[in-house]
């Protein structure tokens, strides 16, 4: 009898033995991990905590994006749009577009995806060469509007065969968004995912803490200083997006001209903010409403603010062109002490 307890104790040792060294050799442990490469025109940076290396998956979602938004992709779903071939809405730019009308008419037509032809004109869009007399502007004006395209059964339809659509101020949030779904669906909880400046958010770094994200200080010279940091965000959980006209501009004459144009004037912005940064619970949210505050100016963009809840952190020039500092009340608990 304990004989045969003893052969049953070692064929339970054994089979634990063996159990114990299959688990130790095929689980990997969970690291971060991070991603980089180049879309939409600029950098991604993408770090999560996962056992497995997710960098193909993160491209296929950014492709499907591109080939939804992009103006340069010339078998993306605006691109047919823009050149007024017969195409149906996919699941991305449905979405997309749903929100842009959605801000357009928060912001008063601030935010206005239709404001292709008028960045074209000004040189910042997809042709360097500049149409901007007074008379082609107010043409161009009669193609902007929100409120001049809509989406029916499906299809993308639009008033004037001139109008366009531009989603550069949007797509680039969306991009994080969409990255951040795929990867919680593959149960990861820990990441942060930046695309150009826009930023998702969730769980903690690699150091167990909130995600630290840099804001930068609003020059426009393209020497390292240009990154020095004007204030540092804790936050997880959160996106955030900024959006600034001190690094993209042309000169007309000695005119500095800047790349943020006012869909309802036709003309480049001309105030003293410099840079407006959104904290939503999305990252295509705060993309256009930083966006849309670049186009109102300070006053206007925090009476939006005080309106709808949102939080932004703004930089403006002062009369004697320092740098100054306005945020909202539920802005200052994401700045690190």
């Amino acid at each position: 009898m304990n004989g045969k307890l003893s052969k049953w104790k070692i064929l339970f040792l054994i089979f634990l033995i063996a159990g114990t060294v299959y688990i130790l050799k095929n689980h990997k442990p969970e690291t971060y991990i991070t991603n980089n490469g180049y879309v939409f025109g600029t950098q991604y940076n993408i770090k999560y905590k996962s056992t497995d290396d997710l960098h193909e998956e993160i491209k296929r979602v950014l492709l499907d994006v591109d080939n939804s938004l992009s103006m340069f992709n010339k078998r993306s779903i605006i691109r047919a749009f823009n050149e007024n071939r017969d195409i149906i809405a996919n699941s991305m730019f449905t979405e997309v577009f749903n929100l842009a009308q959605q801000v357009s008419e928060k912001t008063g037509g601030a935010f206005d995806i239709t404001v292709a032809p008028l960045v074209n004109a000004w040189g910042f869009g997809h042709s360097e060469e500049t149409v901007t007399d007074s008379a082609t502007i107010e043409n161009l004006r009669e193609t902007v509007g929100y409120k001049t395209v809509a989406l029916v059964e499906g299809k993308i339809v639009k008033q004037n065969s001139a109008t366009m659509l531009d989603c550069s101020a949007i797509a680039k949030g969306y991009g994080c968004d969409a990255v951040a779904r795929m990867l919680e669906s593959k149960g990861i909880e820990n990441y942060m995912v930046e695309i150009g400046g826009e930023i998702v958010t969730k769980g903690k770094n690699d150091k167990g803490n909130n995600w630290r994200i840099s804001i930068s200080k609003p020059v426009s010279n393209p020497t390292a200083t240009a990154n020095e940091h004007h204030a540092i965000l804790e936050i997880t959980g959160k996106s955030m997006a900024t959006s600034g006209n001190y690094r993209n501009f042309r000169y007309h004459g000695e005119r500095k001209v800047a790349h943020t144009i006012d869909p309802r004037t036709g003309y480049p912005v001309e105030h003293s903010l410099l840079s407006a940064t959104v904290v939503a619970d999305n990252c295509a949210t705060a993309d256009a409403y930083a966006t849309a505050f670049m186009v109102m100016g300070l006053e206007k963009a925090i009476e939006l603010c005080r309106a709808t809840s949102i939080d932004a952190y703004f930089i403006y020039a002062d009369e004697k062109g320092d740098l100054q500092v306005k945020t909202t009340e539920g802005f200052r608990k994401y700045l690190s002490k």
